[in-house]
């Protein structure tokens, strides 16, 4: 990596004018909107998973059944993303965030009356199609408002996402476990407010759109040799398999660990609630912290903070008396989950213009693939039997190792 050809770092930019100055200011009130959006996108998905332990009584689903559902969601609201994000990078169309909500929305009807585990996966379906045209679009949103601080702005977002992650649990506890399958109509009224917000959204959105023709504005790549794109391809490499690690350990930890402590703590499925609740909720304060601390000390060491300083909670989770794992799992999320919001960042600096393209990869594809870990954990569960899932998925953030390799950060001016 030596020499000016193969570094990833910007040319010292020029002294900004006023009118750079002002679209350098961060808009915190169209973030936190989109992030409140994200929020409840993110709950309605949640909803699914929330509903699993009704599933698996009212439906009689088996672990292989259930790791199936979680892939059609993670999968369809996946790998439609980097597609959406290619064409929203070509003609963005503020109208597609609320057409999303509607799809989701329907998604939350079919999970309340589904009779079977075939219309199941149909409701499903639409739900993740929702998810997959509403992220590309809301990371759009946050790259525009977000001014210089890139990191914090997007940690902002994610947090909203997280959070929504995190009601998990508590649905289960107060929603579904007393209401069964129909409470899944609550997720509509999610969906019909996430709406509302995004008439505040979208037309902001659409007029930073029309100051420049309705493209979206564009930063000039920095001129660059073939051993440069060589690097960022590689860089990209990188990145997705370490976010695929951390997404097949939280395919492990959020759709499966419920059921291992019910079996090995012998504990009841309300009370295991409040273990993911602990590991999703400690995430969101990662996620926020994380970001913060990405704009002070750099992308690529915060993402090595968070997937190494997880690996040793991991491995010693499958074997602490319950006693422990109250505080380790609360650390665990707050660790891994603050490098998630710092990968999509890294990514849309290496792809400079792209940014669609790049949010659609980290939090689309790599989670996508990641998906797969649902459904062979799921059978293997069946035929192994949990606690060999959750030891082997203990190694998962072991992978993240990798990120050593990843280039300097490249910052976008």
């Amino acid at each position: 990596m030596k020499g000016r050809s193969c570094s990833l770092s910007s040319p010292t930019p020029v002294a900004p004018s006023v009118k750079d100055n002002v679209r350098s200011a961060t808009v915190y009130a169209i973030l936190f909107m989109i992030s409140s959006v994200h929020l409840l996108n993110d709950a309605m998905q949640t909803v699914v998973v929330a509903l699993f332990p009704i599933f698996e009584e009212s439906l009689k689903l088996t672990y292989g059944q259930i790791g199936w559902i979680a892939f059609t969601l993670n999968m369809t609201s996946s790998i439609m993303q980097p597609v959406v994000g290619v064409l929203s990078d070509r003609s963005p169309k503020p109208w597609m965030l609320p057409i999303g909500m509607l799809c989701s929305m329907a998604g939350m009807a079919g999970l309340a009356v589904a009779p079977n585990f075939t219309l199941l996966i149909l409701s499903v379906v639409f739900v993740g199609l929702g998810s997959a045209v509403f992220h590309p679009e809301g990371s759009r949103v946050v790259h525009m408002a977000a001014g210089s601080r890139r990191a914090f702005s997007q940690s902002i977002y994610q947090v909203g996402g997280n959070f929504g992650q995190s009601l998990g649990p508590i649905m289960t506890a107060a929603i579904f476990i007393p209401l069964g399958q129909r409470g899944a109509a609550w997720g509509m009224l999610l969906a019909a407010v996430a709406i509302a917000i995004l008439f505040k959204v979208v037309p902001w959105y659409a007029a930073r759109l029309a100051e420049h023709g309705g493209k979206v504005p564009k930063k000039k790549p920095a001129a660059g040799s073939s051993q440069v794109n060589q690097m960022i391809v590689l860089a990209l490499s990188i990145l997705l398999l370490v976010v695929f690690a951390r997404s097949w350990y939280a395919a492990a930890i959020g759709s499966f660990y419920q059921f291992y402590a019910r079996d090995h703590y012998e504990i009841t499925i309300q009370s295991a609630q409040i273990l993911l609740f602990l590991f999703m909720i400690f995430g969101v304060i990662g996620t926020f912290l994380g970001g913060i601390m990405a704009d002070r000390i750099g992308r690529k060491k915060m993402m090595l903070i968070s997937i190494l300083g997880a690996a040793p909670f991991a491995l010693v989770l499958p074997h602490l008396p319950l006693f422990w794992v109250y505080p380790s799992i609360a650390l665990l999320g707050f660790i891994l989950q603050s490098g998630f919001s710092v990968s999509v960042v890294y990514a849309q600096e290496l792809m400079p213009g792209k940014v669609g393209m790049a949010s659609g990869l980290i939090t689309g594809l790599a989670f996508g693939m990641g998906a797969l870990g649902s459904v062979v954990l799921g059978n293997m569960a069946d035929a192994e039997g949990m606690d060999s899932v959750m030891l082997l998925a203990s190694f998962l953030p072991l992978i993240g190792i990798l990120a050593l390799w990843l280039p300097k950060d490249r910052k976008e001016v």
